[in-house]
């Protein structure tokens, strides 16, 4: 009986625990300038650390393998989050990286249809994808710790919200591109602007 009080105290006290972070968050939003690229599109745009644990998602991410194009390019995720591999083609394909911080998988060959599945667990990964295949296919996915991060579209913009009031260090990924990361300070309530300019 008392274990039970236990977990139900530990519940409560949890969604007190969120409901407040959540009263007490602002929006980080912004632009990515680039120089030396076609667009801005795919720039993954992060808090470096958050105090605190974060579960990954229930729900698995997905990465398909279209046309002989892997789908999406860059993937940002939370560290302990499952990607499903998908392939939607009428031929083989494969799906491995060459980087240690994704344990240097090999998910071997399958046909349309079928999905293959890894469990990426270290925050701070940036892990190349490629087909053995079909060489000319590559993708990204870049593991993070905590759920404060954006991709962007062509137009650079980008919008993270709810995150808890604090000074952090904010952070952007390209594959090509560079750009210094930034101090900024979150409100408790509102939004706070923050442009970043990045090129080779």
């Amino acid at each position: 009986m008392q274990l039970i009080k236990n977990i139900i105290r530990g519940v409560f006290l949890t969604a007190i625990f969120i409901n407040f972070s959540l009263l007490y968050a602002g929006t980080i939003k912004g632009k990515i300038t680039v120089k030396g690229a076609r667009d801005a599109r795919d720039v993954v745009v992060y808090i470096d650390k958050v105090p605190g644990e974060f579960k990954p998602p229930k729900e698995h991410a997905k990465m398909d393998q279209k046309n002989l194009t892997f789908i999406p390019h860059v993937l940002p995720i939370l560290a302990g989050t499952t990607v499903d591999f998908h392939n939607s083609d009428d031929v083989l394909h494969n799906v491995f990286t060459p980087d240690k911080c994704a344990e240097k998988f090999n998910l071997g060959t399958w046909p349309k249809g079928q999905v293959r599945s890894y469990t990426f667990k270290q925050a701070g990964c940036v892990a190349v994808l490629l087909c053995n295949v079909h060489p000319e296919m590559e993708a990204w996915v870049v593991v993070l710790q905590n759920p404060y991060f954006y991709k962007t579209g062509k137009d650079g913009v980008f919008k993270i919200e709810n995150v808890p009031a604090g000074k952090y260090t904010l952070k952007v990924w390209h594959e090509k591109l560079k750009g210094k990361p930034q101090e900024v300070t979150v409100p408790e309530k509102g939004e706070v602007t923050v442009n970043f300019v990045m090129k080779r």
